[in-house]
């Protein structure tokens, strides 16, 4: 966290955002510590005064667990963001990010079930600032199997219309700079349907798992969404929005 910290102060960046991760599929174990997550960044904190730290969680399928979730957000995260990374496929629950899952005969109606998934994520009581990776998919997309948009609009289009009547930024995701062809998330014809949705904002994640890739890829964010219609905050603290 405090490397992340001196390349966000290297790039120039007003504020870093540490969202980790609590996926209950995983099992109970598999979530993060809490009070030193928190330790954590109060030492970041009073070690680089002059950038602001957000502390942050993103939720896994939180609706389908919401005691675990409610237990959680009793502690004080700046930022929540809510996704899905699971399908039920076959009997069992499974990570799209699982190699060999995401086959060229099966991808599509998976793609279905995931997106019905994240509709029922954000038809849900479960509090969340920002809808995370929206197309998350795409990224493990098959070799061999062409990804479009348009053979899932009316899904993704559903997803979006319930999330500006939430209320929720939309995530562009960058995932640490790849191939924006498969790795930005979503991409442009998203971001245009989530304005004619209604969307109101967007929200930046470079998904960096290490700090080398720290806002890798926001430039070509930044230019899709403007494209959109969206427009930079003068609060460096606040969504970009139209």
């Amino acid at each position: 966290m405090e490397k992340s910290c001196r390349r966000a102060i290297e790039l120039g960046l007003p504020l870093i955002a540490f969202t980790e991760h609590a996926d209950w599929v995983r099992g109970p174990d598999a979530v993060f510590d809490v009070e030193h997550y928190f330790d954590s960044i109060e030492r970041c904190r009073a070690a680089y005064p002059g950038l602001r730290i957000l502390s942050g969680v993103e939720l896994g399928e939180p609706h389908r667990y919401p005691e675990a979730a409610r237990i959680l957000l009793s502690a004080p995260f700046d930022r929540v963001l809510g996704s899905v990374h699971c399908v039920e496929w076959k009997g069992r629950t499974v990570d799209a990010s699982e190699p060999g899952f995401l086959i060229p005969a099966d991808v599509s109606d998976i793609f279905h079930i995931y997106l019905r998934e994240v509709l029922a994520l954000v038809e849900s009581d479960q509090p969340f600032q920002v809808l995370a990776h929206l197309d998350y998919p795409k990224r493990y997309w098959p070799t061999g199997a062409a990804y479009a948009e348009a053979p899932f609009e009316e899904e993704i289009r559903a997803v979006l219309r319930a999330a500006a009547l939430r209320g929720v930024a939309l995530e562009v995701n960058t995932t640490r700079g790849r191939d924006p062809v498969r790795f930005l998330c979503p991409g442009q014809t998203v971001l245009d349907w989530w304005r004619e949705e209604g969307g109101r904002a967007i929200s930046f994640g470079s998904d960096a798992h290490s700090p080398e890739h720290l806002a890798a890829g926001f430039d070509l964010a930044r230019e899709l969404a403007t494209a959109a219609g969206f427009k930079p905050p003068d609060d460096p603290l606040a969504f970009w929005v139209r």
